[in-house]
């Protein structure tokens, strides 16, 4: 216990000094778990977890909003994906009113990348749900590039891994992929206007790699 309180007070003082512009102006962070992450992150408190390894949110800005254009947020854990797990997903999305539904994992179910072979193994478990429930769209990471599907059974997947170490040519060519980009380090934007969700993947150098918007 002694290690991982050394870890996230590490952990807090990078987190407190990259992000002190937004922590100051009140900006939120909602983490979800990765293969790289401390086992207790999710008692780190300025992740938001509560506590949880996987959890559900709708954000204090949106929740004020008219009926039919509200949004919550599905944080899964895909590095301990169970019975349970699914079985929650399937639960809270039942229960959940939300015109958009918006999964945000770490492990990609669909990649052009080197983790395509794992990313089939969870598509079995998690599309079928998001199929079920009406998802549009889903964000992941893991892989150290950008991607943007075509649209797979009705559902666009991002993949923005921009921000760990560089692997140009990490994409391989496949029918899978609508926009990629491996070169550089990226960031992306995401707005929500009713049945709208326009996106915008942005390099380190302010070139506009990618955006767009998906309908509802």
């Amino acid at each position: 216990m002694q290690r991982a309180g050394s870890t996230f007070a590490t952990k807090d003082t990078k987190t407190r000094k990259t992000r002190k512009p937004f922590l100051d102006a009140g900006v939120k962070f909602y983490a979800s778990i990765g293969n790289h992450d401390d086992p207790n992150q999710p008692s780190y408190a300025p992740f938001n977890m509560g506590g949880e390894h996987y959890y559900t949110f709708t954000p204090a800005s949106l929740a004020a909003r008219p009926a039919g254009t509200d949004v919550r947020f599905f944080m899964i854990d895909t590095e301990r994906l169970d019975r349970a797990e699914l079985a929650w997903i399937d639960r809270e999305m039942v229960g959940s009113n939300a015109v958009w539904k918006i999964p945000i994992f770490h492990r990609p179910i669909y990649t052009s990348g080197r983790y395509a072979r794992p990313g089939r193994q969870l598509r079995t478990a998690l599309e079928p749900l998001f199929v079920r429930h009406g998802v549009k769209v889903v964000f992941s990471g893991h892989e150290h590039f950008y991607e943007r599907t075509k649209p797979q059974q009705g559902i666009t997947y991002f993949i923005s891994g921009g921000a760990g170490s560089l692997r140009a040519g990490d994409i391989r060519r496949t029918p899978l992929t609508e926009k990629g980009f491996d070169r550089d380090y990226h960031f992306m934007l995401i707005e929500i206007s009713g049945d709208e969700l326009y996106f915008q993947a942005i390099s380190r150098t302010g070139m506009s790699i990618d955006a767009g918007v998906i309908h509802r």
